[in-house]
């Protein structure tokens, strides 16, 4: 399945990107760590974002086939990024929250760590460390 995304640079340092199945838009800008403002996510906020996002809706599925609730459960995550050239993300570092349950589905429910698409679409050189909080 492919998903059409439009990104426009609406100027200022800003990129304007639209989700053309639903018309939803979000915007980027510069960070502040490379000149900007820092004003909203910039895109490689939009990387931990997506991963941290695609882990949790793992998890999700997982927890309902193991018939676990984990409504209000959440990440915290944390994007490293390589000062020196090339500016690349060298690092995710989180914590996870996740409601009380057997450890073994636990176990199962942790496994979405590695198995979601965004984890498995980044560079292996790239450290995911995650602890259960």
């Amino acid at each position: 399945m492919s998903v059409k995304i439009i990104s426009k640079y609406i100027g200022d340092d800003m990129v304007e990107i639209t989700h053309t199945p639903s018309g939803n838009i979000i915007k980027t800008d510069l960070p502040l760590d490379n000149g900007g403002r820092g004003r909203t996510f910039s895109p490689t906020d939009l990387v931990a974002s997506a991963l941290s996002s695609c882990i949790l809706t793992i998890m999700a599925k997982i927890a309902s086939k193991e018939n676990v609730d984990i409504k209000g459960s959440y990440i915290e995550i944390e994007k490293i990024m390589s000062y020196t050239p090339p500016r690349r993300i060298v690092a995710f570092r989180g914590k996870i929250k996740l409601p009380p349950m057997d450890s073994l589905k636990k176990k199962k429910i942790m496994s979405a760590i590695k198995t979601c698409p965004v984890t498995k679409s980044l560079h292996p050189d790239i450290k995911i460390e995650f602890v259960e909080e």
